[in-house]
């Protein structure tokens, strides 16, 4: 099958022009003409995946490889280092950013991996009314995403409506109507801001919000009669048990 093919089919499903203006979503490295060995899809991709997988190879991830301009191929840093190995290998690469966090991964993480109701959708933000207590809450989440710990920003022991908005999402505060903002990579001064606001807020992760984007492909990818390899991107962050 041809990279083209494959690339409609995406475009399909989740169209590359829903994208955010500041992203990078589509092809990123490839040739839309060539044939395509197999598919592997996963949240990023590392030097690992890229030297497991067979000449040929697309990677269908989540998080863009080039994603600000490059102005030098420095093959000794990132993502230099790492287009080299896949253009060596005849390996291409597609984004889908935005576009599928409009689409697909938001709604599918509020509803399937969390269990909420999606009452309003916006965009990035997908919001549940109902009631959850404060200490029912944070088990769900921890449970469900696989955080041991939790950042909480605000708490409320009675929410009466939930928001959620997968991976960095922060930057949403004023647009959130919600008791509670479910969200990862928040900073001190988003969160200052959202104490001061009343707003309460849970840092869910980034990598832990986000992790689910390749089951969720895959299954679309079948549509196409494609049998796509799922990779697990390494999550770059350690917990690590400082001894007293």
């Amino acid at each position: 099958m041809k990279l083209q093919e494959i690339y409609n089919h995406l475009d399909k499903i989740s169209p590359f022009e829903l994208q955010e203006k500041w992203d990078n979503s589509g092809l990123i490295v490839g040739d839309l003409h060539r044939e395509i060995s197999q598919v592997v899809v996963s949240l990023d991709v590392d030097a690992d995946m890229i030297e497991e997988a067979k000449e040929g190879t697309l990677f269908v991830v989540h998080h863009p490889l080039i994603f600000s301009g490059v102005t030098v191929l420095d093959f000794a840093k990132y993502p230099a280092n790492l287009l080299e190995k896949m253009i060596l290998k005849k390996q291409s690469c597609i984004a889908m950013h935005t576009n599928f966090d409009k689409t697909h991964l938001n709604r599918y993480v509020f509803e399937k991996i969390l269990g909420f109701e999606v009452a309003s959708q916006e965009e990035f933000v997908c919001v549940a009314k109902g009631e959850w207590k404060y200490r029912a809450l944070l088990t769900l989440l921890r449970d469900k995403l696989g955080l041991p710990t939790l950042k909480v920003i605000g708490k409320k022991e009675l929410i009466r409506s939930i928001a959620l908005t997968t991976g960095s999402g922060a930057s949403l505060i004023d647009e959130i109507e919600a008791d509670c903002f479910l969200t990862g990579d928040i900073k001190y001064h988003d969160a200052m801001k959202a104490l001061s606001e009343n707003l309460m807020m849970v840092d869910v992760g980034h990598y832990e919000s986000e992790c689910f984007f390749a089951e969720i492909l895959a299954e679309e990818l079948k549509i196409l009669g494609i049998l796509a390899i799922i990779m697990k991107s390494k999550n770059p962050f350690m917990m690590e048990t400082v001894p007293q």
